[in-house]
């Protein structure tokens, strides 16, 4: 079954978590006792409806305050697909935590308020999910019930959205804009009676429709090398197979690629997943690769295909999203955890501090403190293999790791 993995971002008191619970409610996904204890919980708050963000707001400090404070995940299925929602909070203290929920989906829902419109916030959330090359993202205006739900108010707010469009650096990014009311069910999952001038998709029918291939930027193929088999049993005595994920493109027997570091090549003998044999490695796909010939292959290096090398070197200049309360400053050592390698970096330069809302950048900074986003330069102590983000996700990305406390500091887009 497919599974896709969409962030959401939306300002407070949007109605996100009510989203996702009506989601969950009318796919039927939510538990028998949870539905009570949504059920119970409302009638003692003097609602006459059920409140559905408490699906979904899990911690004590969300549901009194009414906010989303922490990335949650959550899970649901209909015929045809699984779903995994990155309900991620939307303050401006919080981009950290959009960031990490953006950074690993192929969809994202930004919500508007159909009373605010467009926002300095919304301008924040459509800025992090185009720097991110989210590749389909859904505006969701919701809340049109409190505004009677006006064709009128509902194109405003589209006009308004098509502006801040003009900005985005990541064109190929496909928007679609829908009408709901999280609260009353229009056009989450079923069809609204109310807005009989909107023709397109509900949200559900629109995730439904989404083709794998559609959603998945497509680059060179790369297969960084996680684990090395060798089962010295009598039947596999000499096998020496190579497990790791395709990434960006596919990957076909008798195909010629080349063994990074070392710059040896060879050609694909056998493609294997589990005990079967395959001719092509789909990217996204989980395999064991053999080669024809008799190389040193270890856990950290790279199969590309020949003629098609991404860059090697010891340095790079990367957009870094900052997540930890230690300042990031320039002469600083981290380590840069790069798919399975990780190798030691120091700060070069901080060239400019981001602004997340598209009103320019600030280039006199000294450091960067958490959620701060800015253009940096590393040095590092041996060579990594890389590709730009903007051409491939995977392999343009990496994490900054804090070698004293080992926490995980910030995370880098390179350029």
């Amino acid at each position: 079954m497919n599974v896709l993995k969409i962030a959401t971002a939306g300002s407070v008191d949007d109605g996100k978590s009510t989203l996702i619970g009506r989601l969950l409610y009318d796919t039927k996904s939510l538990t028998d006792d949870k539905l009570e204890a949504i059920e119970k919980t409302s009638k003692q708050k003097g609602y006459d409806y059920l409140d559905f963000s408490l699906a979904t707001d899990g911690l004590v400090a969300e549901r009194e305050q009414g906010i989303t404070i922490d990335v949650a995940h959550i899970y649901f299925s209909t015929a045809t697909k699984s779903y995994i929602i990155a309900d991620t909070p939307g303050h401006v203290e919080y981009t950290r935590n959009m960031v990490t929920g953006a950074s690993t989906s192929q969809a994202a829902i930004i919500l508007i308020d159909a009373r605010k419109g467009v926002i300095e916030q919304t301008n924040r959330h459509f800025f992090i999910n185009n720097m991110l090359r989210v590749k389909d993202v859904i505006v969701a205006i919701n809340k049109m019930d409190l505004v009677d739900f006006s064709e009128e108010k509902y194109n405003a707010i589209k006009a308004d959205f098509e502006k801040l469009m003009a900005k985005r650096e990541y064109q190929d990014q496909k928007i679609t804009f829908i009408p709901v009311s999280a609260l009353k069910g229009d056009n989450v999952v079923n069809k609204s009676e109310n807005m009989e001038w909107y023709k397109g998709q509900t949200l559900l029918e629109h995730f439904e429709d989404l083709d794998r291939k559609d959603i998945f930027n497509v680059g060179t193929p790369r297969f960084p090398v996680q684990y090395v088999i060798r089962p010295k049993t009598d039947e596999f005595h000499d096998f020496r197979g190579f497990a790791g994920k395709v990434y960006g493109g596919e990957l076909n027997v008798g195909d010629e690629v080349v063994v990074l570091p070392s710059m040896t090549k060879s050609k694909i003998k056998d493609i294997y997943f589990y005990d079967k044999k395959y001719k092509t490695a789909t990217r996204r796909s989980s395999v064991t690769i053999t080669l024809e010939d008799e190389v040193n292959v270890s856990r950290g290096d790279m199969l590309v295909k020949v003629g098609d090398l991404p860059t090697i070197g010891k340095e790079f200049t990367a957009t870094v999203s900052w997540m930890d309360s230690d300042k990031l400053t320039t002469g600083k050592k981290y380590v840069v955890q790069h798919g399975v390698n990780k190798v030691l970096a120091k700060v070069d330069n901080i060239h400019h501090k981001i602004n997340p809302d598209y009103s320019g950048v600030h280039a006199a900074i000294n450091g960067l403190e958490m959620n701060d986003i800015a253009q940096v330069t590393f040095k590092l102590n041996k060579p990594i293999f890389y590709d730009s983000f903007k051409d491939h996700r995977t392999n343009g990305s990496f994490i900054l790791i804090d070698p004293q406390t080992n926490t995980t500091a910030g995370a880098g887009f390179i350029n």
